[in-house]
């Protein structure tokens, strides 16, 4: 055998060594690192699911969602559910955990009237409430004619807001009535002689199509896309009307629910609203 040989062979002889000793070794660390990731626990998803009845609430939850959920490890399923009346049936059956789409007044109400025990957890914001015209081309109450059509929400709770936005800006006279709302049959003889009617709270926007005026949530314009500055508005600092988180109360505790609750009140989403939602509602936190 040749010297050429000989080195030829050791050389084989060596490479085979140093790539068996390399398989092994990255046998070895594959095994190793399997076993590692099997033995740490898996990061479990917090789920949430939140009823929203209008744009406004949707869009802010979906900010949430994007933009600061995901670093508590909670992921936001927003689920829409138009009624207002059916939105917190939706606490009852568990289709929804918390539903965020109104203020304490109209909660209070809805609680009595479908027997449910709902609380509401931290405010995020106020909607402007105010009279709004498409017809008139006026900028004060002052301006209004005699004998002008209104239309006001139908729901007891914005009903008696929008009532006493009118009276309390010189437009109507009501009865005297210290034990419960007001209703259309308390307006009583004004020299206005406004002519009011109700209806279901988001049709109070296209019915502004067929009457002079309306008391309404500018959200409820913005999702119909109407830009109309309001003639007179209602005071934005009474957090009874400043939309909030619901849920029932035996669910206030939620881990998850907390967590979101937390969102709610967090710097970015006052820097959102105020941005996004400019002259149509007001963090209040």
């Amino acid at each position: 055998m040749s010297v050429t040989h000989k080195v030829s062979t050791g050389i084989k002889r060596r490479y085979f060594l140093l790539t068996t000793g390399s398989a092994i070794a990255s046998t070895l660390i594959a095994s190793c690192s399997s076993k590692s990731s099997q033995n740490q626990p898996s990061q479990q998803v917090n789920r949430v699911k939140i009823g929203v009845a209008s744009v406004v609430p949707e869009d802010i939850l979906k900010f949430i969602q994007k933009n600061l959920a995901p670093n508590q490890n909670l992921e936001i399923q927003i689920v829409k559910i138009s009624d207002w009346v059916q939105i917190n049936n939706a606490l009852q059956s568990g289709e929804i955990d918390a539903n965020f789409f109104q203020h304490q007044a109209y909660m209070q109400d809805a609680a009595k009237n479908l027997n449910l025990d709902l609380v509401i957890l931290n405010r995020s914001y106020i909607s402007v409430f105010g009279l709004y015209s498409k017809k008139l081309k006026i900028k004060s109450v002052n301006e209004v004619p005699v004998g002008a059509t209104a239309v006001v929400h139908s729901d007891p709770i914005n009903r008696d807001r929008g009532l006493k936005l009118l009276r309390d800006n010189g437009l109507i006279n009501l009865k005297d009535n210290s034990s419960g709302l007001f209703t259309i049959r308390d307006a009583i003889e004004h020299p206005k002689k406004l002519q009011i009617k109700e209806v279901e709270g988001p049709a109070v926007v296209r019915a502004l199509d067929d009457v002079d005026l309306g008391v309404t949530y500018a959200t409820l314009l913005k999702l119909a896309k109407l830009d109309l500055a309001p003639i007179l508005q209602a005071p934005t600092n009474d957090k009874k009307y400043a939309t909030g988180l619901v849920t029932l109360h035996s669910k206030e505790n939620d881990p998850n629910i907390q967590k979101l609750n937390q969102l709610f009140i967090n710097p970015k989403v006052r820097d959102f609203i105020n941005t996004t939602f400019k002259d149509t509602i007001i963090p209040v936190f």
